[in-house]
């Protein structure tokens, strides 16, 4: 089949999706853009500041929720299940239930003076559901900070050519929040400004080569969790918007290079449309499939990014739905792209040759590097590399900001400078000794439990304003039910395995799950009878 013929058909959904469902969702949840959001109600200075632009916010938010994780998960889950089930569930899943998700997080935390979605449980549910997802949410960050810090030091290490641009784009960013914000330059000059000094370290990464000896791996963790420090408790408009808002270009740009190069090599997708439902018997499609492609499609991480730092920048509530529905709707692009260059660049031997040696990000860099060739020629792999760390970053600096917002949530401690040291000492503890690799298998899963818990509070609170919740709910369910499959299914994995301390985590979560979910059914019932 015609990658370029995929590519079409996908964006025809989306763009459906994005005029019609969304359209839908925002009268359903009552977006109102004569009220006043918590960026001017509650503007400190600091984590309350309304963006110059919605463009501005797009892009923060838009880099934070595009981690690698968009990336690599579709392309695992092809090489077990085939694309057809992979491409369906980022369509579905992202139309119908990730953007659905992402944009009433963010409404919901905007008309809740931009509380986060875990804070808002206390209201819906109970304070007691409050401090059990809150403190579920805190340690779910912490080892997102932790892992995202090694990940990031361990690119450094491996291609020196990565350093140049990912960390100069710092100062670049503070030079063009500089402009836009303190002197009210241009904002589309700032912006051109800002891209062509990013351009001009992404072609000097080209022609230099730096190597790091290996053994400094612990001290780039420290450099880099002394930034996320810093740049969570910065004010906003100095590093976090602009940056975010720069690399998001970075990403935009291989978006369309990617799908430029689909349409001028029009090659066919190689890999099978359907391998198999469970292959080794292990791996069954439901639900694993679901939780594999995972941000791809549908990320709990959103809703706290959402109802974290872009309610409290987001000027009117009519560009909630350009943030919200949008940006993820831009993420599943990211994710058929990723798929492409896998199924398309590749032929699907040398895909299973490079994901067993490799893995998915250098199968992924090494098909967008063949699909984007007519236009990058040499250069396409390692700007797939320097655009795919970017992002490592940004997700790196938000979720260390949201994570002071959840602490200072839980334990009333206003002062950020001690709640971010909590967080950066506990997220470097598991980064050093790569101690974070004990309970990552289970993050998968959790992750998308987060969703579904996120997506029962904005039921709850669509049913106590007398709003229409069914799609909601119903989200909700399919969300529970697909991490609680997934969770017994990697109980009985690691009980064979006796892995004691994954099988204890992942009991917890679905002792954890299923505790909630009655909160749930008895504020429903409670909620309902009133009515």
């Amino acid at each position: 089949m015609s990658a370029l013929l995929v590519a079409l058909i996908s964006f025809l959904f989306f763009l459906e999706g994005y005029f019609f469902y969304a359209k839908f969702i925002e009268k359903v949840i009552g977006v109102n853009p004569h009220e006043a959001t918590p960026a001017y109600k509650k503007y400190d200075g600091v984590d309350f500041i309304p963006a110059k632009n919605w463009l501005i916010l797009f892009g923060h938010h838009f880099s934070s929720i595009a981690g690698a994780a968009p990336i690599v998960g579709p392309v695992i889950a092809i090489s077990i299940w085939g694309w057809g089930p992979t491409l369906a569930w980022i369509i579905l899943g992202s139309i119908f239930i990730g953007a659905v998700h992402d944009f009433s997080s963010l409404v919901i935390s905007i008309k809740n003076e931009g509380r986060s979605i875990a804070d808002i449980t206390k209201d819906v549910i109970s304070l007691r559901a409050k401090y059990i997802f809150s403190l579920f949410v805190f340690f779910a960050l912490i080892l997102v900070v932790a892992v995202f810090s090694y990940l990031c030091a361990k690119t450094f290490v491996t291609d020196g050519r990565i350093i140049f641009p990912s960390l100069g784009l710092i100062p670049v960013a503070m030079f063009v929040g500089f402009l836009i914000y303190k002197i009210r330059f241009n904002q589309t000059l700032s912006t051109i400004i800002g891209l062509t000094l990013l351009g001009v370290l992404v072609y000097l990464s080209t022609q230099m080569s730096i190597t790091f000896n290996k053994d400094l791996l612990n001290i780039w963790i420290a450099i880099l969790l002394l930034y996320a420090f810093f740049a969570s408790i910065l004010p906003v408009n100095i590093l976090l918007q602009p940056r975010d808002y720069l690399s998001a270009y970075l990403l935009f740009f291989g978006i369309i290079v990617g799908f430029l190069g689909v349409f001028i090599s029009c090659p066919s997708v190689n890999a099978p449309v359907f391998i198999k439902f469970n292959p080794q018997k292990t791996f069954p499609l439901w639900p694993l499939l679901f939780v594999t492609v995972a941000c791809g499609a549908v990320s709990g991480f959103h809703s706290l990014v959402a109802s974290g730092t872009t309610s409290k920048q987001i000027s009117n509530q009519k560009y909630a739905k350009r943030i919200g529905y949008g940006a993820m709707i831009f993420e599943a692009i990211l994710a058929t792209l990723a798929l492409l260059c896998v199924s398309g660049g590749l032929n699907f031997s040398q895909f299973k040759e490079i994901m067993k040696s490799s893995g998915p990000i250098v199968a992924f860099s090494k098909g967008f590097g063949i699909l984007t060739f007519p236009l990058l020629k040499q250069f396409g792999a390692i700007v797939g590399v320097i655009i795919l760390n970017a992002f490592i970053l940004t997700t790196l600096d938000t979720a260390t900001r949201i994570t002071r917002y959840i602490f200072q949530e839980i334990t009333g401690i206003k002062n950020r400078w001690f709640s971010t040291f909590v967080v950066i000492i506990l997220a470097g503890f598991l980064a050093q000794g790569e101690r974070w690799k004990l309970i990552w298998p289970t993050f998968g899963a959790s992750n998308q439990l987060v969703a579904a818990l996120a997506l029962f509070v904005i039921t709850l609170w669509l049913i106590s304003k007398s709003k229409p919740y069914l799609p909601f709910l119903l989200s909700a369910l399919f969300m529970l039910a697909t991490t609680l499959g997934a969770l017994f299914i990697q109980l009985i994995k690691y009980f064979k395995e006796k892995e004691i301390l994954l099988f204890t985590v992942s009991l917890i979560l679905i002792c954890l799950a299923i505790y909630l979910l009655w909160e749930v059914i008895r504020k429903m019932k409670e909620l309902l009878s009133k009515k």
